[in-house]
């Protein structure tokens, strides 16, 4: 039971401190002077003056000898704190005690004045409300509170506030059920109560509000920022995406070319139907070639200009829309076309496929398929471009079960460098990069047997469908 009764204040002073944020870092930002706060100013100027006149012409102002003017100055005074209320709202908090004791004890009538009341309110409220530092807050509040609480208090027991009850109530019979001291005492009791809770409680309640709506604000613009990197990030893979197919249809196509040229040159002076057979997969390639071009350009194009136009717009949709209008894109089902071009042009291809279970390399997303076509495809060109090789295996493998479902495609020739065609690495590179795009891994290089091998593997799951 002590340590109960021991702890009990900590309890409280924790649960005050949690009410009005003292262990909080942020602080309320202090604003100038606003348009706002001259118009408070200019009503509560205007409205007291006039509410005093009206006092006064009821004769209610019997017991105030003060001079009409000090009247006057008293409520100006009282209106002119509303000014700095939100600059300097713990200032402006005890001036307004201080106004409020000083105008009570010279001129009560004066002080308890409807507009007056508004303006020690107003103090108050601001106080809590605007204070940047929570600690002293508490302390100002807290002594203005304390010191208001005691002048009731000395009123009561030392002023002539009980004597005026009993004066006013002697010789009249009772009407309500409690004395009249007891009475009043605890109605003032709970009129403070009510004036000076209310307004630290409506004060804290606009400060949380105030804190509330500026991290709301700053997560709105950190989502936003982070909206409009991952909209950029999505613009730049999709360009890359693009650089990397302009070079696998550029690559393959000029390989195409170049193989056929060749041959066309070998055999135009003796076989020149072979030679036209050449030239014509020239301009066939050449004219696809073309063709695969103006759709990516046209989906770059597209991309651009959503991009100018566009702000904060869903990245996926927005590349989607670009992509209107274009060719499908091949995938591993145009892979045996693939192949057997090959043969046509002099390196026997062979390709097999190994699934562990029917129809698993249709199941294979798009992008996937079409990861591995690509990869096939700038391997054979470069076979044909930098190698000796006399044939090559292009084998895809689907696997489904286990712990590692993957999809891969391995490609094997049977050659050697040829001297004086080492490439720029970029079409390496594009494989590496298309592998890692979706997790996977690239091995690429000479055999220990002979021969160069490249294989990419894409693990399975959430590239599965």
């Amino acid at each position: 039971m002590p340590s109960a009764r021991l702890s009990l204040p900590t309890r409280v002073g924790a649960s005050l401190g949690e009410f009005f944020a003292i262990g909080d870092d942020w602080e309320r930002p202090s604003p100038a002077l606003a348009r706002s706060d001259f118009v408070l100013f200019a009503a509560v100027e205007l409205l007291g003056l006039f509410t005093l006149e009206l006092v006064r012409s009821v004769d209610s102002l019997t017991q105030t000898t003060a001079p009409k003017w000090v009247q006057w100055l008293t409520v100006s005074l009282g209106a002119v704190l509303l000014l700095g209320r939100r600059r300097w709202p713990l200032a402006v908090a005890t001036l307004g005690a201080a106004h409020m004791f000083v105008v009570g004890v010279t001129m009560p009538e004066v002080m308890g004045q409807f507009t007056l009341q508004i303006v020690y309110f107003i103090t108050t409220f601001s106080a809590v409300a605007w204070a940047r530092d929570r600690r002293l807050m508490r302390l100002v509040v807290g002594a203005i509170v304390l010191f208001m609480f005691l002048w009731i208090a000395w009123q009561f027991v030392l002023g002539s506030s009980v004597q005026e009850i009993v004066d006013h109530t002697k010789g009249k019979a009772r009407t309500g059920i409690f004395p009249p001291v007891p009475a009043a005492v605890a109605l003032t009791l709970i009129v403070n109560l009510l004036f000076f809770g209310g307004a630290i409680a409506a004060g804290q309640v606009s400060w949380r509000s105030a804190r509330l709506r500026t991290r709301l604000g700053e997560q709105a613009r950190t989502i936003s920022e982070q909206a409009e990197s991952l909209r950029r990030r999505a613009v730049i893979d999709e360009r890359l995406r693009i650089a990397r197919e302009l070079h696998d249809v550029v690559g393959h196509h000029v390989s195409v070319i170049g193989v056929q040229a060749g041959a066309a040159r070998r055999v135009l002076a003796k076989r020149p139907e072979a030679a036209a057979d050449a030239l014509g997969a020239i301009e066939e390639s050449s004219r696809e070639a073309v063709t695969q071009m103006r759709g990516l350009l046209g989906t770059l194009r597209s991309i651009e200009t959503e991009t100018e136009t566009e702000t904060g717009a869903d990245v996926e949709g927005a590349s989607g829309r670009g992509l209107k209008g274009r060719a499908p894109e091949p995938g591993l089902a145009d892979l045996p076309a693939l192949v057997a071009e090959r043969t046509a042009w002099g390196v026997q291809t062979a390709y097999d496929v190994v699934e562990s279970s029917p129809g698993a390399i249709d199941r294979l997303s798009g992008p996937v398929s079409l990861t591995l076509y690509r990869v096939a495809q700038e391997a054979l060109a470069n076979t044909s471009r930098h190698s000796t090789a006399s044939s090559a295996r292009v084998t895809v493998r689907v696997t489904e079960d286990g712990p590692r479902p993957h999809a891969e495609v391995e490609i094997v020739d049977n050659g050697r460098p040829r001297s004086g065609t080492s490439g720029t690495g970029m079409g390496q590179l594009g494989m590496r990069e298309r592998a890692a795009t979706h997790r996977g891994t690239a091995e690429i290089g000479p055999r220990a047997s002979g021969g160069y091998r490249v294989r990419v593997r894409i693990p399975l799951g959430e590239n599965h469908v």
